[in-house]
């Protein structure tokens, strides 16, 4: 009942609010997914399985089949969903839950996948300049026991590309290849460097090696060792990633087959596609990060109201 976590909890729900008001503005649809399936949902192993009535079935990992088949196949073409997402990652660090809330969009791409960040990056900004202007008592109360800086961003979202991040960081001193995931401390020290050199807490970081990227991801067309995919930071930690996915099925299970997938474990997924999809691309954000970071907050469990981690699982 403290002023301080009543706030916390105000702005959580503030956030959610701000992200369906910007989308459905936008020409969006709210859509309501199955958080019971029958594999993986993003082909991975980091899942919470059960029994379904005597068959083998699991806990959503995330939305991405479902969002992709309402947008690219099913004649929605923007499309968005607030929902639990579940993790089975043993991960006890101060940024990780393995239940959280998923802040999911997916849209068609008309032109150029640049579309898909363009609403993001307007989103945000949108969810920015509402928090500061309807919940203004709320951030005062948050401050005075956690004192977080304000967020700083700009009006036109920071956009740089994996090379220049991964520069940024060499000409500071940081070992970084071009090719290589970043680590989270490397994220941070970026985070440092941008606010630094462009004064914002909030940047898009595009072009991704299509090595560290999952398997659906679109290659990029003018180097093969790119994607197009994308990462949003807040404070230096990523809180949303995302890409255009690739919608034709033989590229899929050419690129699931290069990733040692068994294409028949994915035939439902690959099978949406086969009568004609448009191309497509979307995110999806950890709503408890994007909190925990806005307000400066020293564990995302701050910003859960019933967290859920590999130790705790009441009340």
């Amino acid at each position: 009942r403290t002023p301080a976590n009543q706030s916390i909890f105000r702005v959580q729900s503030m956030v959610c609010t701000l992200f369906r008001e910007y989308l459905l503005s936008q020409n969006f649809v709210e859509i309501h997914t199955p958080k019971l399936l029958s594999g993986a949902s993003e082909g991975g192993a980091d899942v919470f399985t059960l029994d379904y009535f005597g068959k083998p079935a699991c806990l959503s990992m995330s939305p991405q089949l479902h969002k992709q088949m309402a947008a690219a196949c099913g004649g929605f073409e923007r499309v968005f969903e607030i929902g639990p997402v579940f993790r089975a990652e043993n991960s006890n660090t101060r940024r990780h839950l393995c239940e959280f809330t998923g802040l999911d969009m997916e849209m068609a791409i008309m032109e150029h996948y640049d579309e898909v960040l363009d609403v993001l990056g307007d989103l945000f900004v949108y969810i920015f300049d509402g928090l500061k202007e309807r919940c203004g008592p709320e951030l005062e109360r948050v401050k005075e026991q956690h004192g977080f800086e304000d967020l700083q961003y700009l009006r036109k979202t920071l956009k740089i590309d994996y090379a220049t991040g991964c520069k940024l960081l060499r000409e500071a001193g940081v070992e970084q290849d071009d090719y290589e995931d970043l680590s989270t401390e490397n994220e941070k020290k970026l985070g440092d460097i941008v606010k630094e050199k462009y004064n914002t807490d909030f940047f898009i970081m595009d072009k991704y090696p299509l090595a560290v990227r999952p398997f659906y991801t679109m290659p990029d067309p003018n180097n093969p060792k790119l994607s197009n995919s994308y990462d949003i930071f807040i404070r230096g930690q990523e809180i949303l990633s995302g890409a255009q996915r690739i919608h034709e099925p033989t590229l899929l299970e050419e690129r699931a087959k290069a990733w040692g997938i068994d294409v028949k474990t994915i035939a439902s997924y690959v099978d949406s596609f086969r009568n004609g999809a448009l191309p497509h691309g979307g995110g999806g954000i950890g709503m408890e990060r994007v909190v925990m970071l806005y307000l400066g907050l020293p564990n995302i469990r701050k910003s859960s109201m019933f967290p859920r981690d590999p130790r705790r699982i009441a009340p």
